[in-house]
């Protein structure tokens, strides 16, 4: 792996020129190594290890899937040809062309096993194909489309087999000059697959249209001025990977901010990172519908500090209608945990013909019915499944038999298998402990309040997003319910009348909850004792500082002491610090306490 001699001290760039190997670190991740130099040049995210594990993982699972659909279609269009025409080899003649296929721009493509050698295509035509209707399934091309070092495009293309191509882009000199640094010193094999461009991702996009079989945008910060035109960017059946760090934005703190960029009002309840995962997911149907596309999520996953979104993105003019039927705007009360969802759009069916309507409205009164208070509008966010769970099995099982070739093994296999146990239907879930806090009494145990949904005939699990969210199909006046018949054996202190928890009190349980311990109370991971929500590996996990900005000491919170010492010793080079890094022991231990 890498280049030849690594311990000259000399190397060659991408271009040509030398540079001095002791000013850069080697960095290995998976099969891949890359230079980084101590300067803050280029933007690299140790953290981001389980977002390009998790990448891998989905995108080996891609490829195999996408071999399998081919050959299914494959098969059903022999069996139909063989239904129609018996003998269809015998009526073509010798000098005929058999059409087995059609480019994206709706012309017949040229297929026949017999004439391979002695027909060939036009360069342009076959550099538009991506595979559907062809005998032969081409490899997968892959888009990064905001490189920096490089390392994404270099794993893909070393660790994930069947990939012909990775293009690396990126509008910066720097990270481009860093990228093609890093190619070369990954060997032939990198050389022969990965290509680092200096451009901007949107024009690039916009000007390869269904040209990309995966598309990957990791921006530093909001996803949403590239969405438009990655959705263009992919083939039909293709695959976008998106992620979005901007959680603040998406989470509540800047509301307006969030509908500017994404189209959706975000609230502030305990589920907000699972409505955040909703609302990008939302904006990406709502960009790719503009081209008559739509979008199918495969795993939709929050981790560490961002939300990343695998989805296939496909054509159809007819099924685009269906997209208001996956978009709800989200009613929350201000004063409990009570929400609800207003779907916006309906069918109605009638003899073969469907009609699409507006949703029923409104989906709740104007006071809250368990506590009176007032409702706060989000959304709308996509209220559709954000998992498939076909997927999220085979990923999982890929991950399990590989472990050795993923260095985040342990995390990203613990997020994927509380993904597989969640309820894929039922979007957004309560906190435990937020009912508990409204109420203002005592907790009961997760196995205890399963156990009572469960018994009164609900389904219930829980999410990978929090470790106390619980995703049900039940009502929320059967939680309360449960609730109130918690109380009755867990009594609690007088609280004013006016308070949320003593309107929810006053009234008198209509369902008697059953606390007796069912068997679906524990999933399967909980009853093996299975690791699902692990600690973060090391001190000062997170997201780091945005490449080209000045590491100074107030920086110790996001990169330790430790760290800001040595690039300061290797700066100036004899040892000694021109800036004092040392705080005073009141912040520095206020500065663990929070990181602990």
């Amino acid at each position: 792996m890498g280049a030849e001699n690594k311990t000259d001290e000399e190397k060659q760039n991408g271009d040509g020129t030398l540079f001095d190997l002791n000013d850069y670190t080697i960095i290995k991740e998976g099969d891949a190594e890359i230079l980084m130099h101590a300067k803050n040049e280029v933007f690299y995210n140790k953290t981001q290890v389980n977002n390009r594990d998790m990448s891998i993982a989905v995108l080996r699972t891609f490829i195999s899937q996408r071999k399998q659909e081919h050959e299914a279609m494959l098969t059903r269009r022999r069996t139909k040809a063989g239904n129609k025409v018996p003998d269809a080899k015998a009526e073509i003649p010798d000098d005929s062309v058999q059409h087995n296929g059609e480019s994206n721009d709706g012309s017949e493509v040229l297929e026949d096993a017999s004439h391979n050698e002695s027909c060939s295509k036009p360069e342009e035509e076959t550099k538009n194909l991506r595979g559907k209707g062809r005998e032969e399934l081409k490899p997968p091309r892959v888009l990064e489309a905001l490189s920096a070092s490089g390392l994404r495009a270099l794993r893909y293309a070393r660790e994930v087999e069947g990939i012909s191509q990775v293009v690396a882009l990126d509008n910066d000199k720097a990270s481009v000059e860093a990228c093609r640094r890093n190619i070369k010193f990954n060997g032939s094999v990198a050389c022969s697959k990965v290509e680092s461009h200096l451009a901007d991702a949107r024009v690039y996009m916009l000007t390869h249209p269904k040209e990309f079989d995966v598309v990957d945008l990791d921006p530093y910060g909001a996803p949403s001025v590239f969405l438009d035109s990655a959705v263009q960017s992919v083939a039909d059946g293709g695959m976008l990977m998106c992620t979005a760090t901007d959680m603040a934005v998406l989470c509540g703190g800047n509301g307006e901010v969030c509908y500017s960029k994404y189209g959706s009002y975000p609230l502030r309840g305990k589920y907000c990172h699972e409505m955040a995962l909703r609302i990008l997911l939302a904006s990406i149907e709502s960009h790719a519908n503009r081209y008559k596309r739509y979008i199918v999520p495969v795993l939709s996953v929050q981790m560490d500090f961002y939300v990343r979104v695998f989805v296939r993105i496909y054509t159809s003019a007819s099924d685009m209608k269906s997209t208001p039927l996956k978009l709800s705007y989200v009613y929350q009360c201000t004063g409990c945990d009570s929400f609800h969802l207003q779907p916006v759009g309906r069918t109605v069916s009638k003899n073969n013909s469907v009609r699409y309507l507006p949703g029923f409205g409104p989906a709740v009164s104007q006071e809250c019915s368990d506590c009176g208070k007032k409702f706060n509008m989000g959304g709308p966010i996509w209220s559709a499944p954000i998992h498939d769970q076909e997927w999220v099995a085979a990923i999982l099982a890929d991950v399990k038999s590989m472990k050795d070739r993923y260095p985040a093994y342990e995390r990203i296999s613990a997020v994927l298998t509380t993904v597989s146990e969640e309820l894929p239907d039922i979007p957004l879930f309560l906190s435990l402990h937020n009912l508990c806090a409204t109420l203002k009494c005592t907790s009961p145990s997760a196995v205890i309040f399963r156990s009572a949904v469960i018994n009164a005939g609900y389904r219930i699990s829980g999410t990978h997003v929090n470790p106390l969210g619980l995703k049900t199909d039940a009502p929320m006046d059967v939680i309360w319910d449960i609730m109130r018949c918690w109380i009755k054996n867990h009594p609690v202190k007088a609280q004013p009348s006016d308070q949320a928890g003593s309107v929810i009190l006053a009234k008198e349980p209509v369902l008697q909850a059953n606390f007796s311990r069912a068997v679906a109370s524990l999933s399967k991971a909980q009853a093996k004792k299975v690791a699902r929500f692990l600690p973060n590996p090391e001190r000062h996990w997170g997201p780091k500082l945005r490449a080209g900005r000045q590491i100074t000491s107030k920086h110790v919170s996001l990169l330790g002491p430790k760290a800001l010492n040595g690039i300061n010793n290797h700066e100036n080079g004899d040892g000694s610090n021109h800036e004092d890094v040392e705080e005073p022991a009141a912040k520095r231990k206020k500065t663990e306490e929070s990181d602990s």
